[in-house]
């Protein structure tokens, strides 16, 4: 999640649990151990020139469950050694700062980006990908919860916001789920429907929202995608068909960047070659045709392949457009019949 939501979740938890008079000094350690594990950017940055790399390696050892509880063990044994408000009351300040710290991972995991909560386990990121990496929703309960706590320090007014706020945060964390479900038992019907019933598959929020969702289904020749409107939609989903060059793909399998790519996004990117250059679009973040995460790994060498150092690519395009058109959609159904998917050659399969 965002820097903010993992701000004011720290700082509502550490200030939960602290004794209240010791409220705002809690708001401020919470915050900071909230966004503690984002900041692998810095030496991650200074580690790696390749793309691929950083983009991997970001959200693994700072976000693992295995680590954190130490982490915060460590800073909690090191404050209380200076005395002051962590050794005067030592059990309630470890429980904050253990919780402040280990909820940032799992926050993280509500996105589709993908958190390696088992690190050094080789297992891949967890991705439950029920909420944007911004929601407003989310993090305005939490916002309003430090806001009171702070001007009201140790009145009764300020652990009733508090506990409020995680409660209404948390809710909506649940509701993010049950949409997803309601999106994935509708996507799969639908698939099924067109013979993609065994194909791998995500769904994800779009921007900013939990009622417009996202979903990509992988094909022998590249992707289907559609969108699903909690308020507009009805019946069956429509599913436009994208081509990806996965005799490329396939190709170039072997290379390190590819095979890390593969493990990391669980398979879920298409392959185009332009300018004789093989890209790899990363298709949990972003849109057709607009993706977040490009990555050139090879150029032509006819009738093969050539490996070459990652290079992260974008291209222009007009965020203020795609986003009009995300919030058109919410309200704008496209409800249509099944057909089946053997026109693999048409833009559309309903």
């Amino acid at each position: 999640m965002d820097s903010l939501s993992q701000i004011v979740l720290g700082g509502t938890l550490a200030a939960a649990i602290a004794p209240a008079a010791h409220r705002r000094a809690a708001l401020l350690a919470g915050a900071a151990l909230g966004t503690l594990p984002d900041l692998d950017g810095i030496p991650l940055a200074l580690l790696f020139d390749d793309p691929v790399m950083r983009m991997t390696w970001h959200r693994s050892i700072s976000h693992s469950l295995f680590v954190l509880p130490w982490v915060a063990a460590m800073i909690w044994w090191l404050f209380k050694r200076r005395g002051g408000r962590v050794a005067a009351s030592p059990v309630r300040w470890f429980l904050a700062m253990q919780m402040a710290l280990v909820t940032h991972p799992v926050l993280d995991a509500f996105t589709v980006y993908g958190t390696q909560l088992w690190w050094p386990l080789k297992t891949p990121p967890t991705m439950w990908s029920s909420m944007f990496i911004i929601d407003p929703l989310y993090t305005l309960w939490l916002l309003i919860a430090c806001i009171v706590a702070w001007r009201a320090r140790e009145r009764a007014v300020a652990q009733r916001a508090l506990v409020a706020g995680l409660m209404l945060s948390t809710a909506y964390l649940g509701w993010s789920l049950m949409a997803k479900t309601v999106v994935d038992r509708a996507a799969e019907q639908s698939l099924a429907a067109i013979g993609l019933h065994d194909a791998p598959r995500f769904s994800v929020p779009m921007p900013f929202n939990t009622l417009l969702w996202r979903v990509v289904a992988m094909t022998p020749d590249g992707y289907v995608e559609g969108e699903r409107s909690l308020l507009a939609d009805h019946g069956a989903m429509r599913f436009r068909t994208h081509n990806s060059d996965v005799a490329a793909l396939r190709a170039v399998a072997d290379y390190e960047a590819v095979a890390r790519l593969r493990w990391f996004n669980h398979g879920f990117m298409k392959a185009q070659e332009r300018e004789g250059a093989l890209i790899l679009s990363d298709l949990r973040m972003g849109f057709e045709p607009d993706y977040i995460f490009n990555f050139a790994v090879a150029k032509r060498n006819s009738p093969t392949w050539r490996e070459i150092p990652p290079q992260q690519l974008q291209w222009p395009w007009n965020a203020a457009t795609r986003l009009r058109e995300v919030w058109a959609r919410i309200w704008a159904g496209t409800s249509v019949p099944p057909q089946p998917a053997a026109a693999q050659g048409s833009s559309d399969q309903r």
